[in-house]
């Protein structure tokens, strides 16, 4: 993980690796249906390879607030922002997120309320549903 990514985060530093060999792919069978999950669809920033990562995510109108508690140096996160956007499997149903930004803290008032909490303790990533 980069030093960005220790630098915010609020998980052990073990707990990205266990994730992901083990609880990613057994979210990723039920998280695209059952909301507040999400699986993120991105490309590799250098392989192009897709990836498929599940989150927790709340959705406001056509927006998507998404909590960063492994922070924001995440390879999806990274991924997702140098490609300005990515999919969303969010409730059976597949969209695209655009414009995606890290909150600013004029936004946390407008974002849900469970967004608005989890934005005391770590950065909140926002992208418009289109």
């Amino acid at each position: 993980m980069p030093a960005k990514a220790k630098a915010d985060s609020l998980m052990p530093s073990w707990l990205p690796r266990v994730n992901k060999l083990i609880t990613n792919p057994v979210q990723g069978l039920w998280a695209p249906y059952v909301p507040p999950y999400a699986v993120i669809v991105h490309r590799g920033r250098t392989s192009g390879r897709q990836y498929r990562t599940p989150v927790t995510a709340f959705r406001s109108g056509s927006r998507l607030a998404i909590p960063l508690p492994y922070g924001t140096g995440t390879d999806w996160v990274r991924n997702l922002l140098a490609a300005d956007g990515g999919k969303v499997h969010r409730a059976g149903r597949l969209h695209t997120l655009a414009r995606p930004h890290l909150a600013d803290p004029a936004e946390i008032p407008q974002l849900p309320r469970m967004a608005r909490l989890a934005a005391k303790r770590m950065r909140i990533l926002v992208a418009d549903l289109t």
